[in-house]
């Protein structure tokens, strides 16, 4: 055969050649270790991360001839025969093209045979989300329960795409973008065992450009080689990714902070005339400014740096533009490519985003004589500003004193119980009826729940009744505010009367009086009237020991007796 590709002819042998997804790597050789294989595997991630790699790399180890293996020998004759697809029990399908479900359920079928040359018959099926329905009900069961010598093992780019009964069913590895530290290093360790010259910036630019894909990388690293010849050098990098040079960026922020217009235009001419895509440039030019104020406020992370080095150039370049001013470069820029997405000359808006940052430089930026003037403002205004507080404290704390009593005023109106009507209550009232009233009492709470009026029987909670005739009842409230709620809401009193002729057999109205104002309104009474009647629920008593004994419990908890 002819010439092969880097990413072909370097893939991945061993779980130590797949390039930073350790967390997935260990946990499979681990497993293997253990003899505790799942039956069926989902590697999911971006795409040129490893998936398929590391799935051929397990079918390896699990038939290799000297299992268990943390790592395939790649010498017996299985290893050999499942890299070279020579044995037909690891079989890979592309379910892009092979995604009916015909050819799932020629898989169901032959399945339950068992291998003809290795241990176990492994399923690597790649771009598995692109099954359509039929195809993943048709594979359900089968994965759940294959038999013992199948292993299944799906890859996607795309895991939302495939069905959360499918994902259920297997052990989930979620491949991550590979750091640009260790695709250079990978692409290090080829160009030193190939013979190939190439520049180690060159290498962190076509890893940069890769956006964490070893394939890309060395796809790229292979067309770098091929444009260079002998050696890749940092302009090879540059052409093939489409990137744009650490020396252009630095010119063209440079023009941009000293607001010369015509030389950023001309600098931007120059780009484009060599072929550069405006997208890539603008990109280009935000990590350009990230990195410059990651300089700034964090010099130790020059390993983070994406589009620069930290040459004296752009040191010095740094250290002269202020934090604020790399905010807004990066706000505008961000805004330019965000509407460069949706035009078809987003050349316009690249010229128009320069301009518009050199012209607003002009006008914000304020000579050193007016800023030491304003300045000295804002320190005369600062000293008024003390000197009025100073005369103001004697001023405030007499206003105090003398509107404290004022703010003592009680604003809002007070409940008033009705006198007239706990009277009239007060003079037919009779111990058997308030008896009647208090045996049935809990009756009508749970009857105003049932009425679904629970957020009014909870203005009862402390309430109770103290007197009650053949047609009414007084009611006494805890607090004044449940009192009032309670007797203001129309809904509320005309529920207490039906319940209370349903419960009772008599329509009993009711009157509401506060704790506070109820021992007035029973003195009051008592003082008036001069009821001799035993069946009276209140009567004067001018006995001194009963009102000694009043004094000291209350009438609430004072009964007397004839």
């Amino acid at each position: 055969m002819g010439y092969q590709a880097l990413y072909r002819v370097w893939r991945p042998q061993q779980f130590l050649d797949v390039v930073g997804q350790e967390h997935v790597t260990k946990t499979l050789q681990n497993a293997l270790m253990q003899q505790k294989v799942s039956h069926a595997y989902l590697f999911s991630g971006p795409r040129g991360t490893g998936k398929t790699s590391a799935a051929k790399i397990l079918s390896k180890a699990v038939n290799c001839e000297k299992a268990p293996v943390n790592e395939p020998c790649n010498e017996c004759a299985a290893c050999r025969g499942i890299s070279d697809n020579s044995i037909p029990d690891v079989i890979e399908i592309d379910a892009a093209s092979n995604n009916g479900v015909e050819e799932i359920r020629d898989i169901r079928d032959k399945v339950k045979y068992a291998p003809n040359a290795v241990k176990f018959k492994v399923y690597i099926v790649d771009e598995v989300h692109m099954l359509s329905q039929g195809a993943f009900n048709a594979l359900l069961k089968t994965l759940e329960e294959p038999p013992k010598h199948v292993i299944f093992i799906l890859a996607t780019t795309e895991p939302h795409k495939i069905p959360l009964t499918i994902i259920s069913r297997c052990q989930r590895f979620d491949f991550k973008r590979i750091q640009p530290q260790d695709i250079v290093g990978r692409m290090s360790q080829i160009a030193s065992e190939t013979g190939i010259a190439c520049n180690d910036q060159a290498m962190h630019i076509i890893a940069r450009a890769a956006e964490g894909g070893m394939r890309d990388a060395l796809s790229l690293l292979d067309q770098a080689i091929s444009f260079g010849g002998e050696e890749v050098t940092v302009e090879d990098a540059l052409t093939v990714t489409g990137s744009v040079s650490h020396a252009f960026l630095g010119r063209l922020a440079k023009a941009i902070y000293e607001k010369d217009v015509s030389h950023s235009l001309q600098i931007l001419e120059e780009l484009l005339s060599m072929g550069k895509d405006p997208s890539r440039f603008i990109e280009d030019m935000i990590l350009y400014f990230r990195d410059m104020l990651l300089y700034k406020t964090a010099p130790s992370l020059s390993d983070s740096f994406e589009r620069v080095l930290a040459d004296p150039g752009f040191k010095e370049l740094a250290e002269v533009i202020p934090a604020d001013h790399i905010y807004g470069l990066i706000d505008n820029f961000n805004k330019t490519q965000q509407e460069m997405k949706w035009t078809n000359t987003p050349r316009i808006f690249l010229e128009v985003a320069l301009v518009k940052l050199c012209h607003q430089e002009r006008t914000t930026d304020a000579p050193s004589g007016q800023v030491e003037e304003l300045k000295q403002r804002i320190s005369d205004l600062e000293q008024q500003l003390n000197e009025i507080r100073e005369k103001g404290v004697a001023v405030t704390s007499e206003e105090k004193a003398v509107a404290r009593p004022k703010a003592q005023r009680v604003s809002g109106k007070a409940y008033k119980a009705p006198v007239g009507k706990i009277t009239q209550v007060l003079r037919q009232a009779t111990k058997q009826d308030l008896n009647t009233v208090k045996g049935r009492w809990g009756e009508v709470l749970e009857q105003l729940g049932q009425q679904n009026l629970k957020s009014l029987a909870a203005l009862l909670n402390g309430a109770e009744p103290v007197a009650a005739s053949s047609s009414a009842f007084v009611l006494k409230f805890k607090y004044d505010i449940h009192c009032q709620m309670a007797m203001d809401n129309s809904r509320f009193v005309e529920a207490m009367a039906a319940i209370m002729q349903q419960i009772t057999g008599r329509r009993l109205d009711m009157a509401g009086v506060p704790e506070s104002q109820w021992q007035q309104i029973r003195e009051e009474f008592l003082a008036v009237q001069h009821i001799d009647s035993p069946d009276a629920d209140v009567k004067q008593e001018s006995d001194p020991f009963i009102e000694e004994a009043r004094k000291l419990v209350g009438d609430d908890l004072l009964e007397i007796k004839e």
